[in-house]
């Protein structure tokens, strides 16, 4: 499966990437490949807690505009 991420850096130069489509899946790492094989990692485990629990594994996400 193919999931979207964000990917930013905070305020102590950790890399952070969240999955939106997967509400709290977050991870995080020191280097971008780290937190790009936390984020895997990290969906793979949601995904099973969802299939466990009987859960739909994704919610809908929608393109939105918003005028600047």
């Amino acid at each position: 499966m193919k999931f979207i991420i964000t990917l930013f850096r905070d305020e102590d130069g950790m890399f952070i990437a969240e999955c939106p489509s997967i509400p709290g899946c977050v991870s995080q790492g020191k280097t971008e490949q780290e937190v790009m094989d936390n984020i895997r990692s990290a969906i793979s485990e949601c995904l099973a807690v969802c299939s466990e629990q009987g859960m739909p594994p994704v919610v809908d996400t929608r393109e939105i505009e918003v005028p600047a």
